[in-house]
């Protein structure tokens, strides 16, 4: 049995001009498009105007929604990137589709990362034309980067842990606001997106901590020096006065001595709230800096005997 040989043609033997040549075959042609995506394409438009620009190929999928086509028979280019972002935009398209003659990496990277930071589906496909022997040339179509479970499943950890880090920002910008009211403790400290914020104590390896959680927040004092057995004996000279403490704060606190662990703390938990709960953050953060001020209050005595002097 005789077996021929595949190889490549150049894509300007097989399609002189990329828009009278290429765009109008693959207009006519498009179900090879259909075997790479993973949905189908119905109604074509081409050369659609976008202001002063035109769109390559406009298409419709099986449920109506708006896609754009992008061809290049050159390498990807940042023009090319810059124009069908241009066109989804101003076409309010659904899904966007570039084929090119060859990806580059970056833009392979940059097509992927926009599959996982937006809910919209981006595919950069590669073309080429192969024949086998002297054949009529084919159009093969290879999928570079395309949207999958696993992207989505990213960009929505991504996007989820974004809204996370932007409303703790906004969080700690309203608290510090707040607490400058009442208490210096604080007072140099900037809001950030992580889920605590700390100020020192006037003691090594001591500070005050406020923390954030989903669904109620914390204020501590924090006992993390670089010795784990010098943190258990402070922790333990501060619980000597644990009614007197407790009894100026106004309720009961946790003393956090886990044996094995480096971390002490002494720490009371506010359930009135978290960053998710955003209606209630004035309620929240008024609670949480009472909390704070009085706590310090509590333990500020007994701070002098940590390191044998005022503070």
């Amino acid at each position: 049995m005789s077996i021929g040989k595949l190889k490549k043609v150049p894509l300007r033997e097989v399609w002189q001009h990329e828009a009278a040549d290429f765009t109008t075959w693959l207009e006519e042609n498009y179900e090879v498009l259909n075997d790479v995506l993973d949905f189908t394409l119905t109604g074509w438009e081409r050369e659609q105007p976008v202001g002063d620009f035109s769109v390559d190929l406009v298409g419709e999928d099986e449920d109506g929604n708006t896609v754009v086509i992008e061809n290049q028979l050159e390498p990807s280019n940042h023009r090319h990137l810059g124009q069908l972002l241009t066109y989804l935009a101003m076409l309010d398209a659904k899904a966007a589709v570039w084929i090119v003659a060859q990806a580059r990496s970056e833009h392979a990277k940059v097509i992927g990362w926009l599959n996982e930071a937006t809910t919209t589906p981006f595919y950069l496909i590669q073309l080429e034309a192969v024949q086998i022997e002297k054949s009529e040339p084919a159009p093969l179509l290879t999928k570079i980067v395309g949207p999958s479970e696993a992207t989505r499943a990213a960009g929505s950890t991504k996007r989820s842990r974004s809204e996370r880090h932007e409303r703790r920002y906004r969080f700690w910008q309203m608290l510090l606001e707040e607490a400058k009211k009442t208490t210096t403790i604080h007072a140099r400290i900037s809001p950030s997106s992580s889920d605590s914020i700390a100020a020192a104590a006037g003691v090594p390896g001591l500070a005050w901590k406020y923390y954030l959680r989903d669904k109620e927040t914390q204020v501590g004092l924090r006992i993390d020096g670089p010795d784990p057995d010098e943190n258990f004996k402070l922790v333990d000279r501060l619980s000597v006065h644990k009614n007197e403490i407790e009894s100026v704060f106004g309720e009961p606190l946790i003393w956090d001595r886990k044996a094995g662990r480096r971390v002490c703390r002494i720490l009371n938990r506010i359930d009135k709230g978290g960053w998710r709960d955003e209606e209630k953050w004035p309620e929240v953060i008024a609670t949480t800096v009472d909390a704070m001020c009085r706590l310090e209050k509590a333990i500020r005595p007994y701070l002098a005997e940590l390191k044998g002097a005022s503070v």
